[in-house]
């Protein structure tokens, strides 16, 4: 452990700061499950794998990385897992953490080896804006699903919902959420989740909807772990050349969310060197890889570096007990599995909408067509695609050939040509399990 830890007005204000940290992400334990529980998991187990995810991911960062950055299954990751690999690719949910699994050791393969940061400077600004930005706009069409707004059209394919009491729930859901985080709350999305939640009971189920979709008590409150889902990744039957698209997408998003979650929020608590590069990058890296791996072991999808750990760090969070006491902090919801069975997918779609509209921050401003195009590209065909694959492989295709026609041909890294012909062959490979 870090020296300064046994001062103990260190420790009082990093502990303050795990616990800011821990407030601002705990909505995950609720919204992980419910939709990783639409691909067919045990909502009961994806609590308890999100919690050993979450926890042992953010005490090994605390510990080894000695950073205060929290980690968790990321939004936009777990939203990959359930609704292009289950439901779009067709694969088991067994299967599905098998991919987790390989990509995680994909990862920390990478992180022991130089490739990894010419592999991330070969991936454009502009392009990883983008990313962030359609898979932003990916969990707010989610949301707006579950919240009944969206619904299928057989001519349109989408239209909007007949309105109905879950859209005043939705309506105010989100003006909570955006008016405490504005307010800088820590806890602005779990009062937003819970707020839903008991509204849904005041205002009663509509006749239209079946008890299901619905608020409801459980039979009980508490009950053990279920640790159901621990090691029933299915690594063998994930290699396959059919899902090696999907694969290489989870593994690249990955190392997106990480590297872009690892500049901004070393950027806010003032955590990098004199060339502005984030300190202690490498460990932090190592040990994002290490939480993709254990998460598919635990049972859920990749744990990534939480952007909420710069509430943390506003509290005064500067080392890695921030993180440790974070992590700590997720263990106790490990027994209370049984209330996330009372919040109806509904009462999540808020948060699902807010958190998408912040990924989007990224991508704004005006820029030359050659980094308009395949930026938009992937913006808008992760969303109306339905595949985070498609729009980043696409993103990736554009890039090289819209610079190549505005003379720009200099600029892209010879990995980014690389990525061209990886990127032209999955998405034909992808076409066949499409």
């Amino acid at each position: 452990m870090e020296e300064s830890w046994k001062d103990p007005v260190v420790a009082r204000r990093e502990a303050i700061a795990g616990l800011t940290t821990f407030l601002t992400m705990s909505y995950i334990v609720v919204a992980n499950p419910l939709i990783l529980g639409q691909a067919g998991l045990e909502v009961s187990a994806v609590v308890t794998a999100t919690v050993l995810a979450a926890a042992l991911g953010s005490i090994l960062m605390g510990l080894v990385g000695r950073l205060p950055y929290a980690l968790a299954p990321g939004m936009g990751l777990n939203a990959f897992f359930t609704y292009d690999l289950v439901l779009r690719h067709k694969v088991t949910p067994e299967q599905a953490l098998g991919l987790v699994t390989w990509s995680g050791i994909l990862f920390v393969i990478l992180s022991a080896t130089p490739l990894r940061r010419e592999v991330a400077r070969a991936i454009p600004q502009h392009l990883r804006g983008a990313v962030g930005a359609g898979i932003g706009l990916f969990l707010a069409f989610i949301g707006l699903k579950s919240a009944g707004l969206i619904v299928d059209h057989p001519a349109t394919l989408v239209s909007l919902g007949t309105l109905d009491r879950r859209h005043v729930i939705f309506l105010v859901g989100l003006l909570v959420a955006a008016g405490l985080y504005r307010q800088r709350k820590p806890y602005a999305f779990l009062v937003a989740i819970v707020g839903a939640t008991a509204l849904a009971f005041v205002l009663g189920r509509p006749e239209h909807l079946k008890p299901h979709e619905w608020a409801s008590m459980p039979a009980q409150l508490s009950s053990p772990p279920d640790l159901s889902l621990l090691l029933r990744a299915d690594l063998s039957g994930a290699v396959s050349s059919a899902l090696l698209a999907p694969l290489v997408t989870l593994f690249f998003t990955d190392l997106f969310d990480s590297l872009s979650t690892f500049l901004g929020v070393s950027e806010a608590a003032g955590l990098v060197d004199e060339q502005g590069e984030p300190l202690g990058l490498d460990r932090a890296l190592a040990v994002d890889a290490l939480a993709t791996l254990g998460s598919g072991l635990v049972g859920t999808s990749p744990a990534t570096t939480y952007i909420e750990s710069t509430a943390g760090i506003e509290a005064g969070g500067r080392t890695g007990l921030t993180a440790v006491v974070a992590g700590l902090a997720f263990l106790p919801l490990m027994f209370f599995s049984p209330l996330v069975g009372i919040v109806p997918a509904f009462a999540t779609a808020p948060v699902l909408v807010l958190v998408g509209a912040l990924m989007t921050r990224g991508f704004s401003g005006e820029r030359p067509f050659e980094e308009q195009l395949p930026a938009f590209a992937t913006l808008a065909l992760i969303p109306l695609t339905f595949s985070i694959t498609t729009g980043i492989l696409w993103g990736l295709i554009l890039h090289p050939i819209c610079f190549l026609m505005a003379r720009r041909e200099r600029e892209v890294r010879p990995m980014g040509w690389v990525l061209l012909v990886v990127s032209v062959t999955l998405l034909i490979a992808e076409k066949g399990v499409s």
